[in-house]
């Protein structure tokens, strides 16, 4: 009988065990997007210090970015093979050493500091371990918003660019580096002493190779690409040159910009949970509908450069809601529809879409106002886009209309 007892899950162990995982998968996707991100702050310093052109110095922060996108691909095919249990330590572990090989002894020349973000990127992949590790721990109805708190480690960029300059004025070059390495190593082995899996995977018998084609077959997922490919590419966009609209067509002073910057980034993190609990609620597909819409009107009202004192302040506000919500929702679709032994697979392929998706938008802005001197045009290409987008999520609907959102049940 005490054997029973023991064995026998009540529904607070349930829930505890769901919300335990959670929260170490979004602590871990953090703590790896710090690391994956420490170079980006620096790109000014070591311009300044290694006389690099403004070619090599995109080039630099730009070499971590891709390889983090496009090494998703084979670590979400690996996580449906071996799981968040070991892929998480994993990948934090590995990133340990080119965090440490850049602090200590990687910042004397553009080739050692490109060597370093090449396999700084690997940091990035930790996205595609998250989504299906995740998606595992928790019932249908449930997993656009577990998804998308998951989506909030994002955060950890945020981490990096508001501490990595400051680290190495008060501390030194190595400083941030031998922190976020110390952070990292600390982690891989909480992670590796408490992760679990959800219970009940199984492991594909299928090859990486066969799993991976599989998933580029499958129509959920070149949707879900494009869809995200556009919200998280838009967040980028806005991200990086939103400073810098606003002090060139509103005056603003570099302080203020940078703070409105910010304002943006994190109305977009908070609402991107939100995005997967309305998909949970009412659906992804009605949730996609919105959003683009919202970001083609918004991105079409700021094309005109309306005064910021409300009108563009209101718009921009709605389209970092907007775009942020359209990633929790795109991913809340892809761990309702894709298969659940390709969600892993389905994950990389989208997450590296939206991560080279994220450098065009900043690409097209740079080009549209170097030959115009105003980035109106650009905003009137993203509500282009966004109305294109829409096409795409009507096709979804009708690829998928036999999944509606799960009903609200006992997950016991």
């Amino acid at each position: 009988m005490s054997t029973d007892r023991a064995n026998r899950k009540t529904p607070s162990d349930f829930s505890r065990g769901p919300a335990l995982m959670l929260t170490l998968a979004t602590v871990g996707f953090a703590v790896n997007f710090w690391a994956w991100a420490l170079l980006s702050p620096l790109g000014p310093r070591f311009k300044e210090l290694l006389s690099l052109s403004a070619s090599q110095q995109a080039l630099l922060v730009a070499v971590p970015v891709i390889v983090g996108s496009l090494g998703r691909i084979p670590v979400g095919a690996l996580t449906d093979r071996f799981g968040g249990r070991v892929m998480f330590p994993l990948i934090s572990a590995a990133t340990i050493v080119p965090v440490l090989f850049i602090g200590v002894a990687g910042q004397t020349s553009l080739a050692a500091l490109l060597a370093g973000g090449f396999f700084l990127g690997v940091g990035g992949t930790v996205f595609a371990v998250g989504v299906p590790f995740v998606s595992a721990w928790f019932p249908p109805e449930r997993r656009g918003l577990a998804v998308g708190v998951f989506g909030m480690g994002m955060a950890g960029t945020a981490i990096s660019a508001l501490t990595t300059v400051k680290l190495v004025r008060a501390g030194g070059p190595a400083t941030p580096f031998l922190l976020t390495a110390a952070v990292l190593t600390v982690y891989a082995i909480v992670s590796g002493l408490f992760l679990r899996d959800a219970p009940g995977r199984t492991a594909p018998t299928q090859s990486t190779a066969a799993r991976l084609v599989a998933a580029v077959r499958l129509p959920i997922t070149w949707r879900a690409c494009i869809l995200y490919a556009v919200a998280f590419g838009g967040y980028v966009a806005f991200s990086v040159y939103l400073p810098v609209h606003l002090r060139s067509a509103y005056g603003l002073e570099q302080a203020d910009a940078a703070n409105r910057m910010a304002g943006f980034v994190l109305v977009a993190v908070v609402m991107r949970p939100v995005g997967g609990w309305l998909s949970d609620r009412i659906g992804s597909i009605p949730v996609l509908a919105a959003v683009f819409t919202v970001v083609a009107s918004c991105a079409a009202v700021q094309a005109f450069t309306p005064p910021l004192m409300f009108l563009g302040t209101a718009a921009f506000l709605a389209m970092a809601a907007a775009l942020g919500a359209g990633s929790g929702a795109t991913f809340a679709l892809v761990s309702q529809v894709a298969p659940g032994d390709k969600v892993g697979s389905v994950t990389g392929l989208v997450g590296a879409a939206g991560g080279l998706g994220g450098f065009v938008p900043p690409l097209v802005m740079g080009f549209v106002y170097g030959r115009f001197g105003s980035y109106g045009l650009g905003l009137a290409l993203l509500a282009g886009v966004a109305v294109l987008t829409l096409a795409v999520v009507r096709s979804t609907a009708r690829g998928h209309a036999a999944v509606p959102p799960a009903p609200l049940v006992s997950s016991r």
